[in-house]
């Protein structure tokens, strides 16, 4: 996935892009995840581009996996506030503790 900031991945990833690029994307390995799994964007996210997140969406609706996706309305990088906090936490409860969510 190199839509978000081509020279921010390649600081890090280096130049000329090899094969472990693709091996190292959400996009690409989205089959393998496992789990329960919460994806959250802001929808003005001007550090990572919300299509980013989508393209991550598709592949796993492709390879038939279920995920949450939380799309905040005029939320940032940071997305969600307080809400997205109480959203971030009833996903920790349900999955990793297997509580049932609070009644907020």
């Amino acid at each position: 996935n190199r839509m978000d900031k081509i020279w921010w991945n390649e600081q890090w990833m280096g130049w000329p892009v090899g094969p472990w690029y693709a091996e190292s994307s959400n996009v690409e390995n989205a089959a393998r995840l496992q789990g329960h799994l919460l994806l959250v964007t802001g929808d003005m996210d001007m550090n990572v581009d919300p299509a980013s997140t989508f393209q991550v969406a598709d592949r796993l609706i492709k390879a038939g996996k279920d995920f949450d996706l939380l799309v905040v309305p005029g939320g940032d990088h940071g997305a969600g506030g307080e809400y997205g906090k109480r959203r971030l936490l009833d996903f920790f409860l349900r999955w990793m503790q297997q509580a049932p969510t609070p009644d907020w």
